[in-house]
């Protein structure tokens, strides 16, 4: 005779008190009741059901006749289809739209917006997102360098150049009337390099300048500068080791050429990985948050604004920054591959 859903639970619940995964939990099952006693993505949901503190597993009951024992197929239906709607899987089930709510609230569901991502990896950047965490990971453990990283990426600050002005007018006299301008937005290109220690070096663009091989090795330059200045021990000693992402100018012949006089080791990024690149992660985040709640009116504003936050920071934003990286190489590792949200 077939186990019930509600006894399969319930060794599920013995199997998660004994310390085994819900991988390892499903194929003892199955090798006792058959392969299709429980699947793995089902003992999944129950251990994280677990894991929040809910051991109930029972069939809940209503007056009148037994409600549904299809938690188990409710659970399937979600996952198979997460946009599924509460309406659709009971209608598929043949079941209350309500005991759909309550199971699946009870199981800690509910609906979020998606999360849009940079990119829709193929199988091939899942692949080269692990193989070089892998890398990253093991070299850290043998050789840390993480305080020999120097990081950089570029990022548009916009600012509004359009503002309402006050006229001096008569009690009771009108506020002086003026056209009002066709809504614009102008920005101007910040890029930036810092190290676990902070800020070493960064400009704004002229205006419609953007960044190309040429413009970029006459900043690597000028950063070569900077880090002699502020950071004598990496050119005295350690060496740099260079992070920056796949963008064209960073991977042009005229910037590998410029890197290799400079002496600077590049650090393997994989592409379409702005959640490995500590500047979009970590400091872009933070200062589109600060530039939020300010309006800047002019490039000028811009510069204050930029000089003022980054003066501000202490220096253990810049190293959590930093020294967060190999714990997000081990997520990726983990997630298979998939994006760290």
């Amino acid at each position: 005779m077939r186990e019930s859903n509600e006894e399969i639970r319930y060794i599920l619940k013995f199997y998660y008190k004994k310390g085994k995964n819900a991988t390892q939990a499903a194929k003892k099952i199955c090798d006792v009741y058959g392969p299709s006693a429980v699947s793995v993505r089902v003992a999944q949901i129950w251990f994280k059901r677990f894991q929040s503190g809910n051991f109930d597993v029972k069939d809940a009951r209503r007056s009148g006749r037994p409600i549904t024992d299809k938690m188990d197929a409710i659970f399937e239906k979600v996952e198979q289809d997460r946009h599924i709607s509460s309406y659709d899987v009971a209608e598929e089930l043949g079941i209350d739209h309500k005991t759909v709510l309550t199971h699946l609230k009870n199981t800690g569901y509910t609906k979020k917006l998606d999360i849009w991502v940079p990119h829709e990896l193929t199988e091939r950047n899942l692949m080269n997102r692990v193989l070089i965490c892998e890398s990253l990971l093991r070299r850290n453990e043998t050789e840390p360098f993480l305080k020999k990283l120097i990081t950089g990426d570029e990022k548009w600050i916009t600012y509004d150049k359009n503002v309402r002005k006050r006229s001096w007018s008569k009690a009771g006299q009108a506020s002086q009337t003026v056209a009002k301008p066709v809504i614009t937005r102008n920005k101007v290109m910040l890029r930036v390099w810092w190290d676990w220690k902070g800020i070493i070096h960064y400009e704004l663009l002229p205006p419609g300048r953007t960044i190309d091989s040429e413009l970029y090795c006459e900043q690597l330059m000028r950063l070569k500068q900077e880090v002699a200045r502020k950071r004598p021990e990496l050119i005295n000693r350690r060496g740099v080791v260079f992070h920056h992402d796949n963008a064209r100018p960073h991977t042009s012949l005229a910037t590998r050429q410029k890197l290799r006089e400079l002496g600077w080791e590049v650090l393997m990024h994989p592409p379409y990985s702005p959640d490995l690149a500590p500047s979009d992660f970590h400091l872009f985040r933070s200062l589109q948050n600060s530039f939020g709640s300010v309006r800047l009116t002019s490039r000028e504003d811009c510069q204050n604004q930029l000089s003022r936050y980054f003066d501000q920071k202490p220096q253990n934003f810049y190293s959590n920054g930093i020294m967060s990286l190999p714990t997000r190489w081990q997520k990726v590792i983990e997630q298979n591959g998939t994006y760290i949200l």
